[in-house]
């Protein structure tokens, strides 16, 4: 057990530190080689956070433990709008200026909705992943076409913010984008190993492992760069990330894992966790977008809900942890 643990803690520390170099290297790689600013925000930076959930959960679908793989998924969507955006905007309210990113929040709801339709009948076939790749797929095209489009957006010039404190030549940005990746493979498979291990060894069910410790680990990357963004008032970058990063685990991270190995799905499954993902997405929606005059803003008083909900969700998981 004591090796487990140094494995998890060990595997989730080199994991936060390898995603982070990636990220960095593949958006100044792209810049290099001309990638439009709006690209590589919403497609590297917002999808490239999520890279610790895909070699995560595929690699618990290659090792036979599904939960761990949906776990993560869903697990970190919850994290990201309840835990990282309440941080964020308990720091700084967010206050959303960007076309793109509320064309993006039907997008995010209309996803959650599919994946809770897929769930429903217990389980994710392989034709079940292969909807979600392909959804992605589109996804991805509309977000290039909309990238390449050349009508200025508030996010475009967070991003060069961003994208500007980062100093790196075009063999440094690669040589990072390559190790990082690297690192990220090695210490995702210490990570699982030392979560199933745990799992075992308290007899907890890999998904609760993989919703709570595993799915707040992956998540770390979007944390750090939400709050930096709020830091210095770039407000739609920090949502950007969150919605990105969403996206991308609801298609990709699930999709992938489904491809890998067709996942097994507990009624818990609904009923707790895709319930709450939804709810707290049509939450961001109607936050996001705005309704009624109001702006698209989340503020500080809204983060603090959204922190509520994220504890009273953990306490609910520790909750069945105890009394089973």
């Amino acid at each position: 057990m004591l090796l487990a643990t140094v494995a998890l803690v060990l595997g989730l520390g080199l994991l936060v530190w390898s995603a982070d170099r990636f990220v960095d290297g593949a958006a100044a790689t792209a810049r290099h080689y001309g990638m439009p600013a709006r690209l590589v925000g919403m497609v590297i930076v917002g999808f490239g956070t999520s890279a610790p959930e895909l070699v995560v959960s595929a690699l618990a679908a290659w090792e036979g433990s599904p939960g761990i793989a949906l776990g993560n998924a869903y697990g970190s969507n919850i994290a990201n709008i309840a835990l990282i955006l309440g941080v964020t905007a308990v720091i700084s309210p967010i206050a959303v200026h960007s076309q793109v990113l509320r064309r993006e929040l039907p997008i995010l709801a209309a996803i959650t909705a599919l994946a809770a339709w897929q769930v429903w009948n217990g389980t994710i076939t392989r034709l079940d992943a292969w909807t979600l790749l392909a959804v992605f797929a589109g996804v991805m095209g509309w977000m290039i076409w909309q990238g390449l489009r050349k009508a200025d957006d508030a996010l475009d010039q967070e991003v060069d913010l961003e994208l500007a404190a980062v100093h790196l030549s075009p063999r440094q940005a690669l040589f990072w984008t390559c190790a990082g990746l690297v690192l990220l493979i090695l210490s995702s498979r210490l990570l699982v190993w030392g979560a199933v291990e745990i799992a075992q060894g308290l007899g907890i069910s890999d998904l609760i492992i993989g919703l709570t410790i595993v799915a707040i680990g992956t998540s770390l990357p979007e944390l750090a760069s939400s709050i930096v963004a709020a830091r210095r008032n770039e407000h739609d970058l920090a949502l950007g990330n969150i919605i990105g990063s969403n996206l991308f685990n609801t298609l990709a991270v699930v999709g992938i894992a489904g491809v890998i190995s067709p996942l097994t799905v507990g009624p818990e499954v609904f009923y707790r966790d895709i319930l709450t993902m939804s709810a707290l997405t049509l939450s961001l929606f109607v936050l996001g977008r705005g309704f009624f005059g109001r702006p698209g803003r989340i503020s500080q008083v809204d983060g603090i809900l959204l922190l509520l909900a994220y504890g009273a969700y953990t306490s609910y998981l520790m909750l069945e942890i105890f009394s089973g």
